[in-house]
This record gives structure tokens, sequence and C-alpha cells, in this order.
């Protein structure tokens, strides 16, 4: 039976233009790349996604590594990632023993790349590592490319959760962005010389995005695919969270917003 992934509609026929999706022969010299993924108990999509990751990297530069940050896996993760070392020659595991949150592991991630661009998406694949080239051919004249989701593919009370965070955080923080929570996103590494991130919760997205955007970094943005999660539970949007959420984005407007606090 063909999965129903395997005839995903392309952004062009979802936005009506046209988008290139690759390099194009002739252009600048490819630059390096680093792809990582932060992985909690995703045994079930993160071998997908490392080899489907590494396929496109080849086609986009021949400087690139992959990263994966098991955030104290409870699962087979950490057996499957073990198997994927021994046929993946590019890929380098950061273990953390115990959890340390999704916050946690992406800044495990960022401060593990070597290359000059750095590419993170989650682990569970609602988001389809094949549509980095469109991160990638956008990246021109930006510091951070960031995708917003077509549509979302979630319950519908995270559908609707997920629009009053988004259009709350906005206000709040006084953002741009089209979509806060979009974890598909491509960022320069030299961002991290004048930024520091601090969350160890979902947050960070948040912070790394108020960030990006008060020190005046240019961000481009891309539409992109999300899919329904064929793996695992969602660590961060959940009802019995709703409080601990709201406390810790109020005292990150404090930090940001009111204190000012956006640079090392």
């Amino acid at each position: 039976m063909r999965s129903s992934r395997a005839a995903r509609p392309s952004i062009d026929e979802a936005e009506g233009r046209e988008v290139q999706s690759r390099v194009m022969p002739g252009s600048a010299a490819p630059s390096s790349i680093s792809a990582f993924f932060p992985a909690y108990n995703d045994w079930g999509t993160i071998a997908s996604q490392v080899v489907l990751v590494s396929r496109v990297l080849r086609e986009l530069t021949d400087d690139w590594e992959v990263i994966v940050v098991d955030d104290g896996c409870r699962d087979r993760t950490p057996e499957v990632l073990d198997e994927l070392t021994k046929i993946c020659p590019r890929l380098r595991l950061v273990t953390h023993p115990r959890n340390r949150g999704y916050g946690g592991a992406l800044r495990s991630g960022f401060a593990a790349a070597t290359k000059e661009w750095i590419f993170y998406t989650d682990g569970d694949a609602q988001y389809d590592v094949c549509e980095l080239p469109l991160l990638w051919a956008a990246r021109e004249g930006a510091e951070m490319v960031n995708g917003y989701k077509i549509s979302r593919s979630d319950p519908p009370h995270r559908i609707v959760v997920g629009k009053i965070y988004h259009w709350l955080v906005k206000l709040a923080f006084g953002l741009e962005a089209r979509d806060v929570d979009c974890d598909f996103r491509l960022l320069r590494r030299r961002v991290f010389d004048t930024i520091e991130l601090t969350r160890d919760s979902g947050l960070i997205c948040v912070e790394l995005v108020t960030k990006i955007e008060k020190n005046g970094f240019p961000v481009h943005y891309v539409p992109v695919h999300h899919y329904h999660r064929l793996h695992g539970r969602s660590q961060f949007f959940n009802f019995r969270r709703v409080a601990q959420v709201a406390l810790g984005l109020g005292r990150l407007w404090r930090e940001l917003i009111v204190e000012g606090r956006i640079r090392k």
C-alpha cells in the first residue's frame, strides 16, 4: 500500500506561484551547512529524517553534516541512532543523559553545528526535509530563512490553541514573524555571535525569533507543508501546560521587551 505522503502537493500548487527549489548552474559557490534534529522518543521517524536530509544535502553542497540530539530518549531511538552511525558517516550524535526539554535540545544542536549555515527541524517528520532546498534558495541576503505552514495538520484543539498562541506572542513581543512556532528554519551560524539562547522549554522559539528580529537580522519566509504526526506525541502544546507556558512567556516578555536583554 502506497504511503499517503507519496503524492505530496508541490509548493507551486499550494501557493499558485513558481518557487526555485534547486541551486542553479552558474550560481555562487555553495555554502556549508549543518542539519540537526532534536529527538525525544522519535524512533519511528528519526531514521527516515536522517537518510532523507543526507540525500538533500548532497544536492546542495559538498560540505555538510547531520547531527541528532538524543534528548534523553527512553524508547528505541538510541538503538536506531547507533545503527545509523554505521551507514551514515557524516552523522554525529549528541546525547543528553536526561531529558533537558526542547529548548535544551536546540541549544545543544546549535552549539554542536560547525558549518556556515544551520538547518533544523523536528525528528517527528511533521515537516518534509525534502523542502529544505526552498529555504536554501531563499537564503541570499538573509540571516534566517523561516518556513511558515501552508496549513496546520493537527487535531482541532491544537490548531485553535496554536492560532491564539501565535497572535498573542506576535502582539506581546511586537513580532513580524509569519509563523512563530514553525520549526523549519535555516540560520547563519554567525548570528550566535550576537545572540544567546537561554530557554530549555519550547519557549526557545519565541526567544529565538524575538532576538533575531530585535537585533535587525533580515529574515525571509518560505511556505512549507505540515503533516500529521505519524509517531510519538507533542512535547509542547497540551492543556495541562497552559499555565506553565503563560508564566514562562511573562518572564520572557519582561526580560526581552521590558529589560531589553536581546544581545549577549
